[in-house]
């Protein structure tokens, strides 16, 4: 069932009670639920109690809003990862460790904040160069961490196919078998 107002939705840690984060949760949410396409700006207005024409002020369209919602999910990502990089420098397999247990903590929490993605993906990709550049520099780091550069791809497209199948709601593995999963994943980064 989907909510009708954006009272009855849980927050997003990085969507402030400002009327532009508020929007933007709006949107995460109803994209997230719903689809972009059948997302309208007056059924978002409705949803976080604004006229639908003030949605305008605060972004010129709607891909300005997915442009947004991209760059909060890309925000979001790289302050997880880098939680998880920890203090130990030049620690062989950090950062693919840090790539797991990003993937591992907040796949539930953000999951909303992913519908920017989605919706940038079926209407206008280039939205999407912020987080094909933070990719493009997890990968360098995944490569000059201390292992195997093709092992470690290999482990890093594993936790992304991990992360895609939940984010398309196809995952056909339960809650223990992905913890199976992953943590045979860090047994691989340690062997190497």
């Amino acid at each position: 069932m989907i909510a009708t107002s954006i009272e009855q939705i849980p927050k997003i840690v990085c969507f402030d009670d400002s009327p532009r984060g508020r929007l933007l949760l709006g949107a995460a949410y109803l994209f997230y639920k719903q689809g972009y396409d059948k997302t309208t700006v007056r059924q978002l207005g409705e949803f976080i109690g604004i006229q639908s024409g003030s949605l305008f002020h605060h972004f010129k369209s709607k891909d300005e809003l997915i442009k947004e919602l991209v760059n909060y999910a890309n925000n979001l990502y790289r302050e997880n990862v880098n939680q998880h990089i920890g203090n130990e420098k030049n620690k062989k397999g950090q950062w693919l460790n840090a790539f797991i247990e990003a993937t591992r903590a907040h796949r539930t929490d953000n999951a909303p904040i992913t519908s920017g993605m989605l919706a940038a993906q079926g209407t206008n990709r280039s939205l999407l160069s912020p987080l094909k550049t933070s990719y493009q520099e997890w990968q360098y780091q995944i490569t000059h961490d201390g292992l195997d550069e093709v092992d470690a791809t290999i482990i890093r497209l594993a936790v992304d196919g991990l992360w895609l199948s939940e984010i398309f709601g196809i995952s056909a593995i339960d809650e223990e078998m992905r913890e199976k999963v992953i943590e045979r994943l860090k047994m691989q980064i340690e062997k190497n």
